[in-house]
């Protein structure tokens, strides 16, 4: 029987450099808000979404054909944008057969620091199934990147990070002090997460900029089967393999 893929969990952006990515899968993790965001962005028919890391970059797409801009700074629409960083903001058939070109204050970064990987794909609780399924059947070594805010540890990535070891790890080897403290917080926190969430510095941030709904979407479990996976500089929809036994994972009593 071959060895197991390893999984581990990188807590910080700025944790990145001690983990070797060339051959490994890196899920980039930014609960609140823009994995969510990119998930919601695909499921609604976006052709792709092209994560970019500065606002100067995303401007130079200004005015290209069937192309949306949208991106936040501290929670907060980037002024001129046709959209934030809200799940919300690209339902109802906006982005259909759009590309969107997005930047964040954590998540699109994540991602371009993690651009060397193997593979990078994007992870949320709206994806959680679809992803860990995904994983699993690649088989591959795997980092769960925690975008943090701004190179700091937050509560919600790692949460998720959690999940994702607690239940995958019968599939993979999981030997590590971050692997091992990401899961306990995810099991101390899976009754109420929303309470849990409301701890949190992030959730306050976006409270005060009265988008608590956002907050409670992205606790939502299984809400599309879309993983974006990226290639060539945008993210796009992964072909998910259905050859594994069960159609979800069970994660319990996650809706706030």
């Amino acid at each position: 029987m071959p060895d197991k893929a390893i999984l581990e969990v990188c807590l910080s952006p700025a944790l990145l450099p001690l983990y070797p990515v060339d051959d490994k899968v890196v899920v980039v993790v930014d609960v609140l808000r823009a994995t969510t965001t990119m998930c919601v962005a695909l499921d609604q028919g976006a052709e792709k979404v092209i994560p970019v890391e500065t606002i100067e970059e995303c401007m130079r797409y200004r005015g290209k054909e069937n192309h949306i801009l949208a991106g936040e700074r501290n929670g907060r629409r980037v002024e001129g944008f046709d959209f934030g960083n809200s799940p919300f903001e690209f339902m109802n058939g906006v982005v259909k057969g759009k590309i969107l070109v997005l930047t964040t204050t954590n998540g699109t970064r994540a991602i371009k620091l993690a651009q060397d990987a193997h593979q990078v794909v994007a992870g949320a609780f709206i994806n959680f199934s679809a992803l860990t399924r995904w994983l699993i059947s690649e088989g591959r070594d795997t980092l769960l990147l925690c975008s943090g805010w701004r190179n700091k540890f937050n509560l919600e990535d790692t949460i998720f990070a959690g999940a994702v070891i607690h239940h995958t790890k019968e599939y993979f080897l999981v030997d590590s002090d971050a692997a091992f403290a990401a899961e306990k917080l995810y099991l101390n926190s899976r009754r109420n997460m929303m309470h849990f969430v409301k701890q949190s510095s992030h959730y306050r941030r976006l409270a005060h900029l009265g988008v608590v709904n956002d907050v409670k979407y992205c606790l939502r479990p299984d809400l599309t089967d879309v993983v974006p996976i990226l290639k060539d500089g945008a993210l796009m929809k992964a072909d998910i393999r259905r050859d594994l036994e069960g159609e979800f994972f069970v994660l319990g009593p996650l809706r706030p």
